[in-house]
């Protein structure tokens, strides 16, 4: 039993081609045959109007802060909005899976397939070992004590194994390089082995000054929840090249949001790493800084682009195809076919998944996605 499919354009994952006489045929599970002419297709095709896309990998998430949905203003600025992330984290066990199975819910509405995600906690064990989504929880670990250091690590592995023991790939991972101590890297990097790596990354110029000078805003929060920097000393480097020297032992790393990325930063991540990807957030940026990431430095420094719709904390929706809207609004003369290839195939690389998924080679089950006026339908999963 086979599933054959035919629209305006189809979108193999690395080109956009013409759809007049391309089928899609997949067996009845998904799993792609191939794309041939319609004089060899045979019978019982599916005809509509649109675009066929393997389906959308949304590369950076916060799936367990999805009852957060519309708590936080937007345009408050980094700071206030990790104030307000810490605050709005407690509350009842129940709201937050039933927003947890919503957001799952919306996503797969959207076309989207795979997910880098990003858990503090357990919360979203129960949902993510029904395996509707494919996984990949970045268990994400921070503290500004170096004494503690060997302590996180210790929880962050208790976390990772019972993901694991429910068939979900993760890994453990830095929050941001402000607020992971050296002692804390050093560890950490002992565990990057093959695994994919995340870091939020340059998401205010205040990140860099800290780095640079040890001055800034960045001081003022510290002081407010009581952190002694006594063991911080200034680089008299951006933050990313600062803590570049032990991100780069990471088989994969993705550096997300970006906003304050210079061209020397991405120089020197491309010097030290392979399979470095930029994973931009503009709604993100949009609704906590007012910001867009830098995207023609890092077309014009060829780096590897993908997409992430970040939390329901810091966005209106949780859909690939909003942010694409988005960058297509900033920088209109972006082609369509790159767009979509930041979106499912150097998704599918980033997180290790384009085995699978991310285009319609013969074998892989990337799921079917029909893209019409910027509108996503799954047509199969």
């Amino acid at each position: 039993m086979y599933q054959k499919f035919q629209a305006t354009q189809v979108f193999t994952g690395t080109q956009l081609v013409d759809g007049a006489d391309q089928v899609l045929i997949t067996k009845a599970d998904g799993t792609v045959e191939g794309i041939v002419p319609l004089s060899e297709a045979g019978d019982d095709i599916q005809q509509m109007e649109g675009i066929l896309s393997p389906g959308f990998v949304n590369a950076h998430c916060h799936l367990e802060l999805s009852h957060m949905k519309g708590m936080i203003p937007a345009h408050t600025g980094l700071q206030e909005f990790v104030k307000q992330i810490v605050a709005l984290r407690q509350v009842e066990p129940e709201a937050i899976q039933e927003a947890i199975v919503s957001a799952e819910a919306e996503m797969m509405a959207n076309g989207i397939v795979a997910v880098g995600d990003i858990s503090n906690t357990l919360d979203t064990l129960t949902q993510k070992a029904k395996h509707n989504l494919a996984y990949y929880s970045f268990v994400e670990l921070y503290d500004l004590d170096p004494t503690r250091a060997a302590d996180k690590i210790l929880a962050g592995l208790e976390i990772q194994k019972q993901f694991q023991e429910n068939c979900v790939r993760a890994s453990l991972v830095p929050h941001a390089p402000y607020s992971v101590t050296n002692d804390l890297w050093n560890l950490l990097s002992a565990h990057f082995g093959i695994h994919t790596i995340s870091l939020h990354n340059q998401e205010t110029l205040d990140e860099n000054d800290f780095f640079k000078t040890k001055t800034g805003s960045f001081l003022g929060m510290y002081e407010r929840t009581k952190v002694n920097l006594d063991f911080f000393e200034a680089t008299g480097l951006s933050s990313l090249q600062s803590v570049l020297p032990i991100f780069k032992k990471a088989h994969h790393g993705i550096l997300v949001h970006n906003s304050f990325t210079s061209a020397e930063d991405i120089q020197a991540v491309h010097a030290a790493m392979n399979n470095a990807f930029w994973c931009l957030c503009p709604n993100a940026n949009q609704y906590i800084e007012q910001t867009m990431p830098p995207i023609e430095l890092l077309r014009s420094e060829k780096a590897k682009l993908v997409i992430g719709t970040d939390s329901y904390a810091s966005n209106w929706s949780l859909n690939v195809l909003d942010e694409l809207k988005t960058i297509q609004q900033h920088q209109p003369q972006i082609p369509l076919a790159e767009m979509l290839g930041w979106a499912t195939i150097n998704g599918a690389q980033a997180l290790q998944m384009d085995k699978h998924l991310g285009s319609f080679e013969k074998g892989k089950k990337p799921g079917v996605v029909l893209i019409n006026d910027f509108n996503a339908t799954l047509l199969v999963k």
